[in-house]
């Protein structure tokens, strides 16, 4: 049999065929930010760490679209993107980014 089928798909970012280690890095960040951030809204108390991540995950998602090269990168992106603009929004309305030291 000269064909072989695939039973999976390949699970990668870089389908065209091409390494692209600094925006794989930035998805990465952008999804542990994103992750960290949406957690975290859950609980009130941790509104700082809320908040910051999901700044930091909204910097990075946004500068991560603006030089991704593939579409599983931007699709990827979208989704932290997302997690950490909710995460960042309920963060903010819990108290913000210092706690309500002011």
């Amino acid at each position: 049999m000269a064909q072989t089928i695939r039973r999976f798909p390949q699970l990668t970012l870089n389908t065209d065929g091409r390494p692209h280690p600094k925006e794989n890095t930035l998805v990465g960040l952008t999804v542990v930010f994103g992750l960290l951030s949406f957690v975290s809204s859950f609980f009130y108390n941790l509104h700082i760490m809320s908040s910051w991540t999901g700044l930091a995950g909204v910097v990075t998602g946004l500068w991560g679209q603006f030089i991704s090269v593939t579409t599983a990168e931007r699709f990827v992106l979208v989704i932290a993107l997302v997690a950490s603009a909710f995460g960042l929004g309920i963060g903010m309305a819990h108290g913000g980014f210092f706690g309500g030291v002011w």
